[in-house]
């Protein structure tokens, strides 16, 4: 199935709160969008794959900070601490195993808990 990346963006207004698009092997490939700073957190058990769309997202990490803008893609390791940090309407998408969680090791008032991830 034909996905229009660009068309599922604007289906949302949201921030911080990541919509699956559609899966491939026990990935998920999510969008979402950002402004201003998340939460730290890590992922024990997963690696995170970040790919800005619009905008510009820096995932700080304990011991840099990565700066991605439009085009550009990090892979977060399993295990390391990271806060994204987006600057106003910033578009990116995702790719991790179904089991990750939203922020990880960490639960907080924003996060989207896997039994309401949301398709679109």
């Amino acid at each position: 199935m034909k996905i229009n990346i660009k068309e599922k963006f604007s289906l949302f207004s949201e921030e911080w709160t990541p919509k699956i698009i559609t899966q491939s092997n026990g990935q998920l490939v999510k969008i979402a969008k950002g402004s201003g700073e998340l939460v730290w957190h890590k992922h024990v058990n997963e690696d995170e794959l970040f790919i800005v769309f619009k905008g510009e997202l820096t995932l700080q990490l304990k011991t840099e900070n990565i700066v991605l803008s439009e085009g550009e893609m990090y892979v977060v390791p399993k295990g390391v601490e990271h806060c994204p940090i987006a600057k106003d309407d910033t578009h990116f998408m995702m790719i991790e195993p179904a089991s990750t969680a939203h922020t990880g090791d960490l639960e907080s008032d924003v996060t989207v808990s896997s039994n309401n991830q949301e398709w679109i």
